[in-house]
């Protein structure tokens, strides 16, 4: 069992950056970020594995870096250049043992937080 808990969320104004944060109460070796808009599906941000390898998807592409710990017990998503386009809901997610040892947002996460409120208007 793997608990996550996500924080760092706020109320930004386009252009703003803001850093959220994410710890897990034991080692995983995939993580990710995903994030819902109002309205919308969840979608993949970026994903991050034991072996510090990345993915981005072309939303966070250029603009977000994803990074964790040593230990894979915490995650952040530095996010820069934001938009009104990036207010949503951002969920942290972890997965144990992903298929093939292949980690992406396409990675079926077993684990998932609460979630914190990313808003960005003027």
């Amino acid at each position: 069992q793997v608990h996550l808990v996500e924080s760092g969320g706020d109320s930004v104004q386009p252009g703003g950056s803001l850093t959220l944060s994410c710890v897990a109460s034991a080692h995983t070796r995939c993580m990710g970020w995903f994030r819902q808009a109002p309205g919308k599906e969840r979608e993949g941000v970026a994903t991050i594995d034991s072996s510090e390898i990345k993915h981005y998807e072309k939303i966070a592409q250029g603009r977000f870096k994803i990074s964790t710990s040593a230990d894979m017990k915490s995650l952040i998503l530095q996010m820069n250049d934001l938009t009104p386009e990036d207010t949503g809901m951002y969920y942290c997610a972890a997965e144990p043992s992903p298929w093939e040892d292949y980690c992406y947002t396409g990675t079926d996460f077993t684990y998932w937080g609460q979630g914190t409120q990313v808003t960005v208007s003027s």
